[in-house]
C-alpha cells in the first residue's frame, strides 16, 4: 500500500511532501526546483503535472518510491500505486544496480549530485538512459534525513 494517496485537488497535491522536495532542493543546490513565486498548492500541482520527472524514495533499508509525478508514472509505465510500492533499486536492471548504489552513497555523503546519467527500466521492460539528472538528499525542517529525490527531463530510449 502506498504511503501517500495519489496527488489530487482533494489532498492539495501532497503539498507537505512537495514542500520537503523543494526545501531540500533549495538547501543543497541554492536554487528553486520550479518557479518560487507560486503558492505552495500551485507548486505541488505544477510539479505533479510537470513535463519533467520528479521522484523520491523513503528512508527504509531497501528504499521504496514514495513519490512520482505523472511524467515519472508514464516513463516507468506504472500507476501511482505500482510506482509508490516499488523498491527504487528495481528501477535499474540488475547489472546497473551496483552503479546506482554508488550514486546513492555519493549523494548521501555530498548532499546532491548533478549531471547523473544511468540506465533504467520500465515495468514493461523498456530500457532508457536518463541524462543530466539531479539527485539530492531530502531533509526535514530539523535537518533530519528523510530520503532522496531525483529530477530530470532528458532521457533516451534504448
Amino acid at each position: 500500500m502506498p504511503i501517500f494517496p495519489e496527488p489530487s485537488e482533494q489532498n492539495w497535491y501532497l503539498i507537505e511532501h512537495v514542500n520537503l522536495l523543494c526545501h531540500s532542493f533549495r538547501h543543497y543546490l541554492g536554487r528553486s526546483l520550479i518557479d518560487s513565486t507560486l503558492d505552495d498548492i500551485e507548486v505541488a500541482k505544477t510539479i505533479y503535472n510537470a513535463p519533467f520527472i520528479v521522484v523520491s524514495h523513503d528512508t527504509s533499508s531497501d528504499p521504496i518510491f514514495n513519490y512520482g509525478n505523472k511524467a515519472a508514472q508514464t516513463l516507468f509505465e506504472m500507476t501511482w500505486e505500482e510506482l509508490t510500492t516499488l523498491p527504487s533499486r528495481k528501477s535499474a536492471e540488475l547489472p546497473d544496480r551496483e552503479e546506482r548504489t554508488r550514486l546513492l552513497a555519493t549523494v548521501a555523503a555530498q548532499g546532491f549530485i548533478e549531471n547523473y546519467a544511468g540506465v533504467r527500466i520500465s515495468k514493461q521492460g523498456k530500457r532508457f538512459r536518463i541524462e543530466q539528472a539531479i539527485v539530492w538528499n531530502l531533509i526535514d525542517r530539523h535537518n533530519h534525513y528523510a530520503g532522496q529525490a531525483a529530477t530530470f527531463s532528458h532521457w533516451i530510449d534504448l
